[in-house]
Formats: structure tokens, C-alpha cells, sequence
């Protein structure tokens, strides 16, 4: 895929930013995380401050994985405030269709901030689209394909989306990308899905297309988890292992691994 601008070592040499409104669970693994991968986290929260911060900030991060309503409130106000000064906006709705809370604030804050990509897993999706799935605790059961979901959400929420799983699904209104790096073993850490959404926005800094950047970050995650899982097999090892490799991680490792597949989305 020579025509996809990978934007890595752009990124690094930026050292963006990025602005976290994010769950208590995942907090000091995505701050290590960015900082591995060569940006900048900064974890603000409080109402009295998150426009400023937003707006200071490269890019910000919606993820509502343990969202009280003073939360949705700060994030509607960093998301409108970063709005105005033209930075990018990356909304992880996890846990969507768990809760009538949940999903409801999550639909909330796509009516009110304009959301430059939303990154979750199928379950997360489709219940955000409504599209019908089971939805057990903040994991999706979805029986439709990542695929057929996100050619459905798009449709619905006409919003760029990356569907991440075991198969990795980019759209937006012209094109669908397909990615097949990556490990299993990344399902048994906590929070690596948040720290992608966070690492999304990172690449947002330098590629404005929103779906070429998902590409090019997800793309460099899942080589440095394949990387890491050759140091260590189990989760615990594979946590350390894969901060490293996220540390090590280049734009000829990238090329040289990546595997993707793109199509027209001519169905939007």
C-alpha cells in the first residue's frame, strides 16, 4: 500500500498533545503508551478547565469507558471547544448498548460535538448505530460481520469509523479499508483498545484525512503487537514487550508488514 502515508515518524517529530477525557481503568497504560509512540498525553477532566486545555491541545480524546454525567459534561465542553479552534476530535464510545446511559450520552455528544472519527469494537458500534447486537459489560457479541456493520453505521451516522477487532474495518464516505495485523493476546490487556483510540488521534495531527490516519495508526499498533508477542506470550510480558515495541516501531517495519485491503464505498 505505497499510496497510504504512514505519517509516523511526522507525528513523532510533532510530538502532538493529545488531550484525554478518558476512563480511570486505562489512564497511566494510554499516558505510557503515547509516550512510547512519540506524543504527548495530558489527562483533563474538570469541568473549569477542559476548554482550555482543549484548545491547547492537538487533538482530543471522547472515551466514556467509566462516564459519570459531570464527564459527559466536560467532554461536550472540550469537544465544542476544540471544535472552534479546528482540533481534531476521536470519540471510543465503549460500552455502548450495555446501558441506557451509556449509549445515551455517547448519542449525546455525536449531536453536539462534531466527532473528526468514533473507534470501537462491533459491538460498540452497531448498538451506537442502533443496529440490533448483544452487548455483554463493555464487550460487543455482534453477530453481523465488522464489515457489514460498518458499511450499515456509516450509513446511519455518517461519521468516519473504525471498527477494531479480530479483523479491522477504516470507512468513511469513499472508501472501506480492511487491516489483518495484530494478536490476540492484545484482548487480554486492559486498555489497549483505548490507548489505539488515543494513538488514532496522535495521527490525526499530521494526516487531516481521518481514515488514512486510522489506517496508518492501526496498521503501526497491531505490527508492534506482533512484535512484542515474538518477546513474550503471556499478558503480563506482552504489556511491558509491547511499549517497547510501540517505542521501536518504524515506517519500514510498517510497509513491510502491513497487510490491507481497500475497496470503494460506493453504497454512501
Amino acid at each position: 500500500m505505497k499510496e497510504l502515508e504512514i505519517n509516523i515518524e511526522e507525528m513523532r517529530q510533532k510530538q502532538p498533545l493529545i488531550h484525554n477525557i478518558t476512563n480511570q481503568v486505562v489512564m497511566n497504560f494510554t499516558a505510557n503508551g503515547l509516550y512510547a509512540m512519540g506524543a504527548a498525553p495530558v489527562m483533563a477532566h474538570a469541568k473549569e478547565e477542559v476548554a482550555d486545555m482543549a484548545q491547547i491541545a492537538d487533538a482530543v480524546v471522547l472515551n466514556i469507558g467509566t462516564l459519570t454525567k459531570e464527564q459527559v459534561e466536560a467532554m461536550i465542553i472540550a469537544g465544542k471547544s476544540a471544535n472552534e479552534k479546528g482540533v481534531p476530535v476521536v470519540l471510543d464510545p465503549v460500552g455502548v448498548g450495555a446501558t441506557k446511559f451509556r449509549t445515551d450520552s455517547a448519542r449525546q455528544i455525536i449531536k453536539e460535538v462534531d466527532v473528526s472519527l468514533i473507534r470501537g469494537n462491533a459491538g460498540e458500534i452497531a448498538s451506537l448505530a442502533d443496529i440490533e447486537v448483544k452487548v455483554r459489560g463493555v464487550e460487543g457479541n455482534a453477530a453481523l460481520t465488522p464489515y457489514a456493520i460498518a458499511k450499515e453505521a456509516f450509513g446511519k451516522l455518517n461519521i468516519p469509523l473504525a471498527i477494531t477487532g479480530e479483523e479491522d474495518v477504516v470507512i468513511d464516505k469513499h472508501n472501506l479499508y480492511r487491516l489483518r495485523n495484530g494478536n490476540p493476546i492484545l484482548a487480554k490487556v486492559t486498555g489497549t483498545g483505548c490507548l489505539l483510540t488515543a494513538i488514532i488521534a496522535s495521527f490525526l495531527t499530521v494526516q487531516k484525512n481521518p481514515i488514512k490516519a486510522a489506517v496508518g495508526a492501526i496498521s503501526s499498533y497491531n505490527i508492534a503487537a506482533e512484535m512484542a508477542f515474538t518477546k513474550s506470550q503471556l499478558p503480563g510480558g506482552f504489556q511491558v514487550a509491547f511499549l517497547d515495541a510501540l517505542y521501536e516501531i518504524n515506517e519500514k517495519k510498517i510497509r513491510d508488514g502491513m497487510i490491507v485491503e481497500c475497496e470503494d464505498n460506493n453504497g454512501n
